[in-house]
């Protein structure tokens, strides 16, 4: 497979940059909070909800969902008469994910792109994104640790591709997608081997991700 370089850089920049959009943190600055100063510091759903409220870790859950199906979407879209509309969009996404995670509006500094890489996913492959929803709740309402159900939902997605035999590209591409949110909640890894990492009670309902 031959890349068009244009293409591709496109896919990348862009897709970037709509990861890079913060709406954690600006979601948070507009309640009164600096979300990088409160909880676990992270802009992500889960942390906005816990510090800000509930109808704010929604709507960051959401926004950030649909940044990662636009960086994949509008690519696959645009790209759909080359045959390598496919790889544009994993471009797109992978850089969606390294955008929300190292975010250029907010000193690089970001989430752990759960939600972002969850909306690129069900662009490109829907049926591992639907097997990755599933997992995600099982390992959430098994243990009520978020990070738990977030890195099972990560690793899900290259073992879902693997054994529905999806192209090697969106194979290794899940790998690292897998790779870059387990890195990223290598906090909350040491936190639950510490014993120290929070659950989410029962009365609340969730609807983020611990990014």
């Amino acid at each position: 497979m031959s890349l068009d370089v244009i293409a591709a850089s496109l896919s990348a920049g862009l897709g970037y940059l709509i990861g890079s959009l913060s709406f954690g943190y600006w979601i948070a600055k507009a309640n009164g909070v600096d979300i990088f100063s409160v909880g676990s510091k992270s802009p992500g759903a889960t942390n906005v909800k816990r510090s800000v409220g509930k109808a704010a870790g929604n709507w960051v859950f959401a926004f950030d969902f649909l940044k990662g199906l636009a960086a994949t979407g509008w690519p696959i879209v645009v790209y759909s008469n080359t045959g390598d509309s496919d790889a544009y969009g994993l471009i797109g996404l992978f850089a969606a994910v390294i955008g929300h995670s190292f975010s250029l509006f907010t000193g690089f500094r970001g989430g752990k792109g759960v939600a972002a890489m969850l909306g690129g996913v069900v662009a490109l492959m829907p049926i591992a994104a639907f097997i990755g929803m599933g997992v995600w709740l099982v390992a959430f309402y098994s243990t009520r640790y978020v990070s738990v159900a977030s890195i099972a939902m990560a690793i899900s997605l290259p073992v879902s591709n693997y054994f529905l035999d999806t192209s090697s590209a969106l194979q290794w591409v899940s790998v690292a997608l897998a790779l870059v949110v387990v890195l990223r909640h290598k906090s909350n890894i040491s936190r639950l081997i510490k014993g120290e990492e929070n659950r989410f009670e029962k009365k609340q309902n969730l609807s983020g991700n611990n990014e």
